[in-house]
């Protein structure tokens, strides 16, 4: 039997949608075939991949793709991690469940890196509750 398939879609792909596929593809073992794309992608961001590798998620080979590559493909579940991509997210033909959970962008804030660091683990960890709540759900 096929895993249902999960985008995580963002508007650069490059923090939020990249930190969500890492952590559902850890938290939820081998349960679902996950994704993540973007709108006008980006490079993944490097604060991005060192915030998740602190708990033990290594995202340094992900890749940013863009969200028209997956318009083809079935999901189960197609979940905006910003309001931008919510606003701009394409018409995928072929999904079962679209969900839409608002995050901060961390890559868009100014100021040395400590304090784009915090931002960094405040939004994985917003995300991982996220998580976890929506797998207890389903």
């Amino acid at each position: 039997m096929n895993k249902p398939k999960v985008l995580f879609l963002c508007y650069g792909n490059s923090a939020r949608s990249q930190m969500a596929e890492g952590l559902l593809k850890f938290l939820s073992g081998d349960k679902f075939e996950v994704h993540s794309a973007g709108i006008e992608p980006k490079e993944v961001h490097p604060l991005a991949i060192k915030v998740m590798a602190e708990i033990g998620i290594d995202i340094s080979k992900q890749k940013s793709k863009h969200a028209k590559d997956f318009l083809s493909q079935h999901f189960g579940y197609i979940i905006t991690v910003c309001d931008e991509a919510n606003e701009k997210c394409p018409t995928f033909p072929d999904i079962s469940v679209r969900l839409h959970w608002s995050f901060e962008d961390p890559a868009k804030l100014e100021g040395g890196e400590e304090k784009k660091i915090l931002i960094f683990r405040k939004v994985r960890d917003q995300i991982k509750k996220y998580i976890l709540e929506w797998l207890k759900e389903i």
